[in-house]
Parts: structure tokens; sequence; C-alpha cells
């Protein structure tokens, strides 16, 4: 960034963002950080960051020329609004605002300032991401028709202000935000139905676990699912497509891919499977010579490059990977599920 960057919200995402910038991306001045908290300013300091006595100090230090906003979620829009206008650019952690129309006004706001405006959406560099992406993208298996997409856990209690309605708590905004933007940065075409079934069974004032599905024009639909109530766990991908399956278990990368055999003609015989209450023969079990196992597809990424683009974008030198319309997109597609579950139907749309 062409001076320095200031981190505001120095609790465990803003202390992850310093110690990140400081260990893999040296090219950023990283000048200090602001938390309303002493104690949190004295962990900063610890950890070798000047600290400034409150946001106007950061706004007037003209060093500063980005900030990375990583408070509770309400606070997002109004700090942005005091830093553009201050001459500053922004960064905000995800989800940027708490609705679409809030991001629409620091869009304009961003336009008539003439700052930049960027989303931290770390989760397009997952591994496990770009290796769907690859799969999708290429067309691995063929045209793919249905992604499921989870993260999981057995937790239950949400830490907190995200089990705070006011603050934007709730797992949509806190990891459904990202899925959805995995989903946005994936697939090339508007969302157009979103179904959602929002559930709180331990945080009585947010959603602590749900489900959705995204239906897009280009046929392709895609489950987004979050929760912190799981025993048994889900692979954290399945991706179905006309000519075969791939599964990623977990973030380690544990998985496969099943396709049809080239070489293999398919002769079925007429064997029956026999269940307890019945026979079947649809879900008899494909003559195995059919299909060949694959390992998944190995890709290359480094999430610092978020970090490196911002300071290219704001030197003029590369445009935004993160970009601000592509943000609006994942708050309206947000906005249908919350307004789904509300309304106990799918929502029509065009996003």
């Amino acid at each position: 960034m062409r001076n320095g960057l200031v981190i505001i919200g120095y609790g465990g995402m803003g202390e992850w963002h310093g110690y990140h910038i400081m260990n893999s991306v040296p090219e950023v001045n990283l000048k200090g950080a602001y938390d309303i908290r002493e104690e949190r300013m004295e962990v900063a300091r610890k950890n070798g960051l000047r600290t400034y006595s409150s946001y106007e100090e950061v706004l007037s230090d003209s060093e500063v020329s980005v900030v990375i906003i990583a408070t509770p979620n309400n606070f997002h829009k109004p700090l942005a609004e005091q830093a553009m206008l201050n001459g500053k650019d922004v960064i905000l952690e995800k989800p940027a605002t708490m609705n679409a129309e809030e991001f629409l006004q620091l869009m304009e706001l961003s336009k008539i300032t003439g700052r930049l405006l960027t989303t931290h959406q770390n989760r397009r560099w997952d591994a496990d991401y770009n290796i769907v992406k690859k799969i999708y993208k290429e067309r691995l298996l063929g045209d793919v028709y249905m992604l499921e997409n989870r993260v999981q856990g057995s937790r239950q209690v949400l830490n907190g202000w995200r089990g705070v309605k006011e603050n934007g708590g709730g797992m949509v905004y806190d990891w459904g935000v990202h899925l959805i933007d995995q989903y946005m940065d994936m697939i090339d075409s508007p969302v157009t139905e979103v179904y959602a079934n929002l559930f709180s069974l331990y945080t009585e004032e947010v959603d602590d676990n749900f489900k959705a599905i995204l239906r897009f024009e280009n046929k392709v639909s895609a489950l987004v699912e979050v929760s912190m109530n799981c025993f048994i766990l889900h692979p954290r991908w399945h991706v179905s497509a006309e000519n075969g399956t791939a599964i990623i278990n977990d973030w380690n990368l544990n998985g496969k891919m099943v396709a049809l055999s080239d070489d293999k003609e398919l002769v079925w015989d007429e064997k029956i499977v026999y269940t307890a209450a019945g026979p079947t023969r649809s879900m008899a079990p494909r003559p195995p010579e059919t299909t060949v196992e694959k390992p998944l597809p190995t890709v290359q990424t480094d999430s610092a490059d978020f970090y490196r683009n911002v300071l290219k974008a704001s030197n003029g030198q590369e445009e935004l990977i993160v970009k601000p319309e592509q943000t609006l997109r994942v708050l309206k597609v947000m906005d249908a599920i919350f307004q789904s579950e509300q309304l106990g139907q799918s929502i029509k749309c065009r996003i």
C-alpha cells in the first residue's frame, strides 16, 4: 500500500491479520492497530505493533493509506464511511456489511471519494475450494450439476459477539458468507432461486446451523450447509457431474474422484439387490470395470496473495481480485437466505 496499513479491531481476526502480514507479506507496511479495549491494545504492543489512542488518530495519520476493519459486523459500515471520507482505502472483514443495501451505499461513497473498497474473502484461496473449482471449470468429470459445500463441527455454542443478533452474529454471517462467495466466484451464472432453513438450537438470538440450496440459471444446484451440532461429518465437498463424482473429505484434502472408464462398454446384467423390505434393480451396483478411481487434481494457492493484490491495486498496478460488485452479489444471496427463512418459502431472484 502506498504508505501504511492499520488494523481496526484487534480481536482474534485482527490479530490473525497482523501475524499473517508480518510473516508472509513483508512488502506491506503494517503501521499499527487500534481497538477500544485496552487489553487488546496491550496484546498488539506485545506483538510489536504501534497502537493508536483513537480511530480519529488513525484517520489523521498521513502515513496511513489503508485500514482493515475487523470489528463486529454492525460497525463495518460507519467505520468504512469515516475512513473513505478521510482519504483511506478500506479492507472490510467479511461479511462486509449487514445487508446488500448498506454495502451499496459504501460502493457509492467509494466512487465519490475515489477510495478502494474490498472485502477479505480469504477462503477463495483454500486448496479444497480451488480443487473443486478446477474440476468444475475444466470439466474433469464432465458438466457438474450438483455441488455440496459443508462446514461442520460440534462445538454448539457461538463465542462472544458472534452469538448476538445486533452485532451480526450467526453462521450465515460467519461461515455462510465464505461458502456463498466460493460459489459466486466459481459459477458464472445468475442465481435464480434460493431456499433456506435456519436453526437456533443453542443460541437464541442467531442461527447456529443452517442449510440453503441455490439454483443457478445454467441448471447447476449448490448446497450450502453450516452446522455446529454435527457428530458424524459429511464430506467437506461432494461434486456430482455427468461422468463421475468427486469428494473432498476434509481440509487436509483427503478424497478422490471416481469417473466413467473411457474404454469399457457398459453391459448391465440382471442383478437384483434384495433389501429387507423388497428388491431393487435400479440401485444394483455398476460393474466395477466401468469406472476408474482418480486422485484429486493438485493446486497451488497462497492466501497472502490477497494482501499483495490490494497493495498493487492501491498503487494502480492491478485490479482488485475481490471486487465490490462481487461482494454485493454475495450479500444479496445472504439477504435472500434470511428472507426465505422468514417467509418459509423459496425466493425467486436473479442475482
